[in-house]
């Protein structure tokens, strides 16, 4: 399983960004905005929670199971690789919804003495904080379900 990267999730982010930035420009002069809706970072910040007792739970088995103490309730890999590809689909999400309401925040921000927009922007801002929790606690959850084989990068082997 590939790992995240974060230039990957960077320009996806920079690409939802820039494309929502524009077209806000263009949906503002035909008269109207499409809102940002007040659940979008609490619905992320809630992924983030999810993603983060995930980690933590997995954390604690592991090294439970590592340390052999009785009665430790063992990890199962197919279920650590499930946590962790719900991670990576969970991170590129957000950093594709970051980057929208990141766009929309900026255009936003031209027009912050209308209370609307005002509120709209302040909206926009902790949906892209909530969607960088939620990368944070994607990237943590990957860390956490690494098997130490994963660290030898120079392809060495030892023998059985």
């Amino acid at each position: 399983m590939k790992e995240l990267r974060i230039r990957t999730l960077a320009a996806v982010f920079l690409v939802a960004g820039v494309l929502s930035w524009a077209g806000a420009r263009l949906w503002n002069s035909v008269g109207t905005l499409p809102r940002v809706p007040l659940a979008a970072p609490i619905v992320l910040a809630l992924i983030a929670v999810v993603l983060l007792a995930t980690a933590l739970s997995l954390r604690a088995r592991l090294k439970a199971q590592r340390e052999r103490v009785v009665g430790a309730k063992g990890v199962d890999p197919l279920m650590a690789a499930r946590a962790v590809v719900f991670g990576q689909a969970s991170a590129l999400v957000a950093a594709l919804v970051a980057g929208m309401y990141g766009g929309t925040g900026a255009f936003l921000l031209e027009s912050l003495d209308i209370p609307a927009r005002r509120d709209q922007a302040i909206y926009a801002g902790f949906s892209v904080l909530a969607g960088l929790a939620v990368i944070a606690a994607a990237f943590f959850l990957e860390r956490v379900c690494k098997l130490p084989e994963d660290d030898d990068t120079t392809g060495n082997t030892a023998p059985a």
